[in-house]
């Protein structure tokens, strides 16, 4: 692998470092190293102080009145869709955009929502996050078929073409990531074009994706993409969105409905009345002062040099695989082992890996996270909520998998899982970068490592696959 070009790195990493110190003073501060990007982005100051104004400026009420403040709050949600439609490059006479908690809400609307029947199938890729994992259970009590997109050695999706090639006779779903919350991987969105072509609708899980790379719903069009606000602009959080396509929403059939999706009920009838999309969709009262929010922090992520990022993390990733591929042990063995792709090609600023002890074995995810949180350093452990690219990564044999979770069903610990599988990883650290990442960020945690200290401690303290993204 080559070492990056430094010119043009160099000067992004100076452009970066001046607006972190304007908008996050307070990381500088702390003395921390953040580098869970994929958990959650970081906000600007300015963001915080311009929300502040705004609140303190306005009288805002339940949007599902008519008095003046109510008014305020209504005009603060459709300024909140237009932002998310206009960030996203949808036109409005194509797609709508249903508010919803979070990614996890988006993916469940769709799940319940679906005509799944027993013509039907829904195609998982196996890297999924389980938030798209879970709507197999929606799937299989209607009747469709499951199945799952294997993933090759460096985890990116193979035999994706045999899978769609079976074209569905019923409403058949496609659901996969535009980037792995576990390793990082870009996977083709000419996927979505392709399951078009051959009958299937499109869920796009795009919250791991949207908070360092832009994507353009008037170039590639999924019937649905998934995604939370926190994931791009660090603020606001608990709101998330579901972009669909008009006539996707048009044949979702929703399986019951609540306060703030009807245009009417009659108890004595025992009948209702919908409201029209996307209202119909968003259950109970929105979050209307964290929506209010919304265009002014898509704004802010637009103004913070977004055509300066993706080329910046890629120098900072591909920085980052070449140094910890250069550490070795006084044995010559590797520091670190990497799940996924070695080099910057094709994927995005997150890295899955495992430190590895003299011998060549991982040392203990936990103690990693642990060891890094007392240097001040902040990383991700676990599985990630992907429990289809930790099998894949850590070569768990099926039907020993299955035994093993079979017998700890009463009493699952990461080491006796771990045990059961002869003592195999069961997780690793996620490195993840993304806007107000320097280059400072990768030398310490490069530093880190190097210096890791070389003891053994199994006491569990993490569960296999932690809640969340």
């Amino acid at each position: 692998m080559l070492r990056p070009v430094a010119s043009q790195a160099d000067e992004d990493d100076a452009w970066f470092s001046a607006w972190r110190a304007r908008e996050l003073g307070r990381l500088t501060a702390s003395g921390l190293t953040y580098l869970d990007c994929t958990g959650a982005a970081l906000y600007p100051e300015s963001l915080i102080r311009g929300d502040a104004a705004r609140l303190a400026g306005s009288v805002l009420g339940n949007p599902h009145s008519e008095h003046a403040p109510s008014r305020a709050a209504s005009e603060g949600i459709a300024a909140a869709r237009a932002a998310v439609l206009a960030f996203l490059g949808a036109s409005p006479d194509e797609y709508a955009v249903i508010l919803t908690p979070n990614t996890t809400g988006a993916c469940r609307i769709v799940g319940e929502s679906f005509p799944f029947g027993n013509r039907g199938r829904l195609l998982l890729a196996a890297d999924n996050h389980n938030s798209v994992n879970g709507i197999r259970e929606f799937a299989r009590r209607a009747g469709a078929g499951v199945s799952t997109i294997p993933l090759d050695h460096e985890l990116r999706l193979r035999d994706v073409d045999s899978a769609l090639r079976e074209q569905p006779t019923g409403p058949s779903l496609f659901a996969f990531p535009a980037q792995s919350n576990f390793s990082g991987v870009r996977h083709p969105l000419q996927f979505v074009t392709e399951a078009q072509a051959r009958g299937w609708s499109v869920l796009l899980d795009a919250a791991s994706y949207l908070g360092t790379s832009d994507l353009r719903l008037d170039e590639v069009k999924p019937d649905f993409v998934a995604l939370s606000l926190y994931k791009i602009a660090g603020y606001p959080t608990g709101v998330g969105a579901l972009v669909a396509r008009h006539d996707a929403l048009g044949r979702l059939r929703r399986p019951w409905f609540s306060g703030g999706t009807v245009r009417w009920v009659s108890v004595q009838h025992d009948r209702h009345r919908l409201l029209d999309a996307p209202e119909a969709f968003e259950d109970g009262t929105p979050s209307f002062l964290a929506l209010g929010a919304v265009p002014a922090a898509l704004q802010a992520v637009r103004s913070a040099g977004r055509n300066r990022l993706a080329p910046h993390l890629s120098a900072l990733t591909g920085d980052l695989l070449f140094r910890l591929g250069a550490l070795h042990h006084d044995t010559g063995g590797p520091v670190a082992r990497v799940h996924g792709p070695g080099s910057s090609t094709d994927r995005g600023a997150t890295i899955a890996l495992s430190v590895l002890d003299p011998s060549g074995k991982a040392v203990p995810y936990w103690v990693v996270e642990e060891t890094a949180r007392e240097a001040g350093i902040a990383i991700r452990s676990g599985c990630f909520c992907n429990p289809g690219c930790a099998e894949a990564a850590f070569g768990f044999p099926a039907a020993r998998t299955r035994d093993c979770l079979d017998t700890l069903a009463a009493g699952f610990t990461i080491p006796g899982f771990a045990s059961c599988l002869g003592d195999r990883t069961v997780g690793a650290i996620r490195v993840s970068l993304g806007l107000g990442s320097i280059r400072a960020d990768v030398d310490r945690f490069v530093e880190f490592v190097a210096s890791f200290p070389a003891r053994r401690d199994t006491r569990p303290t993490s569960s296999f696959a932690r809640s969340g993204r």
